[in-house]
C-alpha cells in the first residue's frame, strides 16, 4: 500500500508549517516531510535542512531531491526518501511551492494539494510577528497572496486557517479524511 503526499500551500504567513505540526500530532500515521533550503539555519519556523547555495546545486545535480524550486532568493528541495515512507504506506505532509503542484501530482500517484487561506489582516500580523523579514519584504509577500493555483490541479482541499488552530485541524481532517472525522 502507497501513502498519500499531501501538499500543503498557502500564502506566506497563513501557518502552513504550524497546522502541519497540528496535523502529524492529531494523526499518528501523518509524516513531516523536511525540507533543505538555502536558509540560515537559526532563521525559525520550520524545522530544515540548511544548505548552502553550492551544497544545494551539488545536491540537485546529484539527483538528491524528488522537487526543487527557486523561492524569494532561496533554494528549496524535498529529498528523495520521502519516496520509502509513502512506500511503508505514511501519509506524508510537505509544504510546497504552488509552482511545483503539477511536477508533484505526475510524480506521486496519489497526492492532494492542502490549500490554506487567511485574510491579509491576519497574514500580515503573523509575518510581523515571526521577524524574519523587513516591512518591505513583509508587503512584497503580502502582495502575492492572492496568487491562483495552477489550473488543472486534480485534488484540491481549501480549509481557512483564521482561527484557533484546533478548528483548522478539524476541518482540514474532516475534509481530507471524512471518513475519520
Amino acid at each position: 500500500m502507497t501513502g498519500q503526499l499531501i501538499g500543503v500551500v498557502g500564502p506566506s504567513g497563513v501557518g502552513k508549517d504550524s497546522v502541519m505540526r497540528a496535523l502529524a500530532a492529531a494523526r499518528p500515521g501523518f509524516g513531516l516531510v523536511r525540507r533543505v533550503i538555502t536558509r540560515p539555519g537559526d532563521a525559525g519556523g520550520e524545522v530544515f535542512d540548511s544548505v548552502g547555495e553550492a551544497e544545494f546545486v551539488r545536491r540537485r545535480a546529484a539527483g538528491d531531491f524528488v522537487l526543487h524550486w527557486q523561492a524569494h532568493g532561496l533554494y528549496y528541495g524535498i529529498p528523495v526518501r520521502v519516496r520509502q515512507d509513502l512506500a511503508q504506506g505514511r501519509t506524508c505532509l510537505v509544504n510546497l511551492s504552488r509552482s511545483v503542484l503539477a511536477r508533484a501530482e505526475a510524480q506521486f500517484s496519489d497526492f492532494v494539494t492542502l490549500h490554506l487561506t487567511a485574510p491579509t489582516a491576519v497574514l500580515a500580523q503573523r509575518l510581523a510577528a515571526r521577524g524574519r523579514e523587513s516591512a518591505a519584504a513583509i508587503e512584497a509577500r503580502l502582495s502575492r497572496a492572492d496568487y491562483a493555483l495552477p489550473a488543472g490541479l486534480g485534488r484540491v482541499v481549501h480549509v481557512a486557517n483564521d482561527g484557533p488552530l484546533d478548528q483548522t485541524v478539524t476541518r482540514v481532517l474532516a475534509a481530507l479524511q471524512p471518513e475519520r472525522a
